[in-house]
């Protein structure tokens, strides 16, 4: 152990005897050590905003949307025939409602983008259009004022709940509650605000928002027949697989899709989109690490590179150390532990650059990233192994040296 130490404090000493070679050596190493830290701390943060997402919203929503991929004529075929793509409508929604005993809700939305003004204040905003089971649905609350009601809906009222962004970007310090706005040159009363809920893991504002009655949206303002989707609550999380199978059976039933012909809707569980996303991102983290991965590999032959140099500039020091009795072994693990010291040191400043880097997305960026230990670890063990074997060769090198020729080089 005494030994050891002796041999990384030399090492310590040449690394400091040439600070920028030592440096440029090491930068290969710190870049690829960073980026792949980096990237999986980006992965990490995007799966836990996936996963506060869903926590926010409930996992025990489920989301039934029109058309499905695998059906050759909802990806363009039925438009180029003239036929018309599958769609979502009322009777739908009241089929769920009137079968499904695994749920708790069920509403229709309709998502549009609309301008919206208030005097001389206007601009786009998102309009999200359901029933008065929204709120619960979403495990939305309401700040101030309150949400639209049932009589609402069956009356297509003009009536309009407002998130926070909207409502500072139209009103300023004004109480928006009781005032009247319009959307896309209708009016529409303001009778609500709903509480913040900040950026989404895509970094989109949920709170430039605004909600009003699915039925004042499909007759008054954009003259439609159908919903962008419907979603529904299970009663619990552990009901939700059986919940989404009860409601393809009562959709394939409702909408004459015979045993083997595929649906013309899609249904997704929160649960499922989280397996996606993270699968997704997971692929993503492990695509990117590689390749910075490289960087490592590039580093790797960089300390080669040096220690091969070092073992020249150094060859009469390992006549003179041979001289006095230093062993083969003696000089090898000398060289061993300089070229893993110079390793592991880049490893180490590539980590503080990966925190560096991490801390500014956070801050000026909507990703979110998080360092765990493992990545850490990973990093300092995948650092000693690149130093160890590409200081394996200048070792040897070095050991194999004969006494009486190092003595005599100049």
């Amino acid at each position: 152990m005494r030994r050891l130490l002796e041999n990384i404090k030399i090492a310590f000493q040449a690394l400091f005897l040439n600070k920028m070679r030592s440096f440029l050596t090491m930068l290969g190493i710190i870049i690829g050590v960073g980026a792949v830290v980096a990237m999986i701390s980006i992965g990490v943060g995007a799966k836990q905003s996936v996963v506060s997402s869903i926590q926010d919203i409930g996992s025990n929503l489920i989301i039934i949307t029109p058309g499905n991929p695998e059906r050759e004529e909802d990806v363009g075929l039925q438009l180029i025939l003239g036929g018309q793509q599958p769609k979502l409508k009322s009777d739908d929604v009241q089929a769920i409602k009137r079968e499904a005993t695994l749920i708790s809700g069920v509403a229709p939305i309709v998502y549009n983008s609309s301008t919206v003004t208030y005097l001389n204040k206007s601009g786009r905003t998102t309009i999200c259009a359901s029933s008065e089971d929204y709120l619960k649905l979403y495990n939305m609350n309401v700040e101030k004022g309150n949400f639209f009601k049932k009589s609402d809906v069956a009356n297509a009222s003009n009536v309009a709940v407002i998130g926070k962004t909207t409502a500072k970007k139209l009103f300023g310090k004004i109480d928006p509650v009781g005032k009247i706005i319009r959307i896309d040159g209708k009016n529409f009363k303001v009778i609500g605000i709903l509480e913040a809920r900040g950026a989404d893991m895509f970094g989109i504002d949920q709170d430039d928002i605004i909600i009003i009655p699915v039925t004042t949206a499909l007759n008054k303002l954009y003259g439609l027949d159908s919903y962008n989707m419907i979603i529904a609550q299970s009663t619990s999380d552990k009901d939700i697989n059986a919940a989404t199978e009860e409601i393809r059976s009562i959709l394939r039933k409702h909408r004459n899709i015979k045993f083997g012909e595929k649906e013309d809707f899609m249904i997704q569980s929160q649960t499922q989109i989280l397996d996606v996303i993270s699968a997704v991102t997971g692929i993503f983290t492990i695509v990117i690490a590689s390749i910075a991965g490289i960087s490592l590999l590039v580093g790797g032959i960089g300390i080669m590179n040096i220690m091969l140099v070092s073992v020249t500039e150094r060859t009469r020091e390992i006549g003179i150390r041979k001289a006095i009795g230093a062993k083969n072994r003696d000089i090898l693990i000398q060289f061993l532990v300089e070229s893993t010291v110079l390793s592991v040191t880049g490893g180490i400043l590539g980590i503080l650059f990966a925190i560096f880097v991490s801390t500014i997305l956070n801050a000026f960026t909507p990703l979110k990233t998080s360092i765990t230990a493992q990545p850490v670890i990973i990093a300092i063990v995948f650092s000693t192994i690149v130093g160890l074997f590409f200081g394996i060769y200048p070792a040897m090198r070095a050991a194999k040296l004969n006494p009486i020729d190092a003595l005599r080089y100049e």
